[in-house]
């Protein structure tokens, strides 16, 4: 498979002179085309800042990161809006829809600033809302949704577009277990079917083993991986609980 993510050494500074602080510590890795790929750590672990660089929310102080084999790190303004428009998706634990518009428009907007014309808009978001099961509800407002229903509203919109990468945040954080566990499956559906390549931030070991392979950091630095390959979903679930009993103590905060 070919490495369609290259995280390459990169370091992440905050503060000032004598007030610094590393949250990043010379992380490498890679992500292949069509790989479902988690990342956990406890909280302040530098897994979200992580995420952050990687979606260009936030810059690295020093290392790259590569996207297709462009350096992301390296963009300018325009063409940095112009990437993340085009190549990127998002999926956040607390959904960002627009509270004004139906969970269609919602999905729509992504191709509507892609200027798609309307019927190719209609096609490919009803094509969509079939996929992951929620035609019932593109017509009603965010607020007429459970937590559930708007992730998948959103999982819908960071898909549309056919992007790169799907950079997912904690997206079951917000979720009870049912509703996790249907938009775990969505994930798994997307991957699976669409060849979706999907990063996650999660804290929760569950929606964890959805995925093909977990990335451990650890103040920030990258502590560990593990594979599923073939195994089940239940004895990868239990190597993940053996990986954060060695990451110590602070894994409170992550199981």
């Amino acid at each position: 498979m070919e490495a369609l993510l290259k995280v390459n050494d990169i370091e992440k500074y905050y503060g000032y002179k004598g007030n610094v602080t590393k949250a990043i510590d010379g992380i490498s890795f890679s992500v292949n085309e069509g790989e479902f790929v988690g990342i956990m750590g406890a909280s302040g672990s530098g897994k979200t800042t992580t995420l952050n660089c990687i979606s260009t929310i936030d810059r690295v102080t020093s290392g790259s990161i590569e996207i297709k084999g462009q350096d992301i790190t390296k963009l300018k303004h325009k063409s940095l809006t112009k990437f993340r428009r085009d190549s990127l998706g998002f999926i956040f634990q607390d959904f960002n829809l627009l509270d004004t518009l139906t969970g269609f428009e919602n999905i729509a907007l992504a191709l509507t600033i892609h200027r798609a014309k309307p019927k190719v808009i209609d096609e490919k978001v009803n094509a969509m809302a079939k996929r992951l099961n929620i035609v019932d509800i593109i017509e009603k407002y965010p607020y007429q949704m459970s937590g559930g229903e708007k992730q998948r509203i959103a999982s819908a919109r960071a898909m549309i577009t056919n992007p790169s990468i799907v950079l997912a945040d904690e997206p079951t954080g917000a979720l009870d277990s049912k509703s996790s566990k249907d938009l775990l499956k969505c994930f798994e559906d997307l991957n699976s079917e669409l060849q979706a390549t999907i990063l996650m931030v999660t804290h929760d070991v569950l929606a964890a083993s959805y995925c093909h392979r977990i990335l451990f950091i650890k103040d920030g630095k990258l502590f560990n991986e593990i594979n599923r390959g073939k195994k089940t979903q239940r004895e990868f679930y239990k190597d993940i609980i053996d990986v954060l009993t060695l990451l110590g103590g602070d894994t409170l905060d992550v199981i």
